[in-house]
Order: C-alpha cells, then sequence, then structure tokens
C-alpha cells in the first residue's frame, strides 16, 4: 500500500504558526507534529512508501520527514503554484486521525472515505451526501438531508482513485484549480462505487 501524503497548502489562516514551517508540522504535543503522527498511523498500518507533495517551505519539510527515520520511503513532489491554487492542486495537511479510523480505513476490500453520522454538521467543512449505502457529493455546502461529517481521508481501490484523478486532471487542464478535488469526484461520483 502507497500513501498519499497532501501537504503543499499554504495554512495562511493558521498565521505564525505556519510562518517558519509548513502547516503540517504544527504540534499537536511536545513530541508530536501533525505529519509525524500521520506517519506514525501509516506505519502502523503497514504503509513503507509514500508520495508527498510540497509547497511553502518544502525543504523544511522533506528534512523534518527524512529526520524521522519512520521506515517510510518517501517520494516528494513539489507544487511550485501552491500558492494560487485549492486544494485540487495543494492540499490542507492537517487531518489529525484517530487509530481506530485509520485501521477502519485500512481494513476495508474497496473504497471508503471516512465519515461519521454521529457529530454535527460542521458550517465550513466537508460533509457527504450518503444515498443508497454510497458517497454521492462532497462539499463544505452539502447539507442536504442524508449528509454527514466527513474527512478528506481515503483508502482508494486503484480503479476507482485512477478515475478520480482522471476527473481531476480534466479540471486541472480546463484551469478549473480554485477548487476542491472533491468537485471532480462529485462529476464522476456515479462511476466511482465509494
Amino acid at each position: 500500500m502507497i500513501a498519499l501524503l497532501l501537504n503543499s497548502g499554504l495554512g495562511s489562516r493558521m498565521g505564525d504558526e505556519t510562518r517558519e514551517h509548513p502547516k503540517c508540522m504544527c504540534r499537536l504535543t511536545e513530541q508530536e507534529t501533525i505529519i509525524s503522527w500521520q506517519v506514525k498511523l501509516l506505519r502502523r498500518i503497514g504503509v513503507t512508501e509514500a508520495v508527498v507533495t510540497t509547497g511553502h517551505l518544502a525543504d523544511t519539510l522533506i528534512a523534518y520527514l527524512e529526520s524521522l527515520d519512520s521506515g517510510i520511503r518517501f517520494h516528494f513532489v513539489h507544487n511550485p503554484k501552491y500558492r494560487e491554487t485549492n486544494y485540487i492542486y495543494s492540499m490542507y495537511g492537517d487531518l489529525v486521525l484517530h487509530p481506530a479510523v485509520m485501521d477502519a480505513l485500512a481494513a476495508s476490500g474497496r473504497s471508503v472515505m471516512a465519515v461519521d453520522s454521529t457529530l454535527p454538521l460542521p458550517d465550513k467543512d466537508f460533509k457527504a451526501l450518503i444515498q443508497d449505502g454510497r458517497i454521492r457529493r462532497v462539499g463544505v455546502d452539502c447539507f442536504d438531508a442524508g449528509s454527514v461529517e466527513c474527512q478528506a481521508a481515503y483508502h482508494w481501490q486503484a480503479a476507482d482513485f485512477a478515475r478520480w484523478m482522471d476527473e481531476i486532471e480534466r479540471f486541472v487542464e480546463r484551469g478549473d484549480v480554485k477548487c476542491y478535488a472533491e468537485n471532480a469526484f462529485n462529476a464522476v461520483s456515479g462511476e466511482i462505487p465509494l
């Protein structure tokens, strides 16, 4: 299993927290950063290789990940357009998942996304519309009946991931880069059993 850690977002809303390091390097505890926690969870489920996008302070992130001695082989892909694009081209880098959520994602034999129907719908964060046991739409504006709280944490089957990436590529090719990657998913959700 190969992980994709999309961490090239600027983190501009975090103010001074991201002045000297990328958002994913913000501290959770004295010993743990967001990305060190992500890496720890990935190792827990057996990941030995990860692709990491970089943007803001890329060299700082690369040096930090290589210093972790995590047992994961990292491949870095720099996003030179991280300042002018949104998450379809860059990404948050701030997901902090409970180990049980990561375990459940990894154990699934199909394409899945982390959702929680017990939490109230957040005002600004992602929500997923679920119909007939499948996610039909994901977005910050998804307040329809059947919508649940969700995180942009996925476990993909290869064919489903390839279909989503094909649609993301179409968005990028036509210059639609100030939107979420989930917009591309929404365009093809009928074809992807998520």
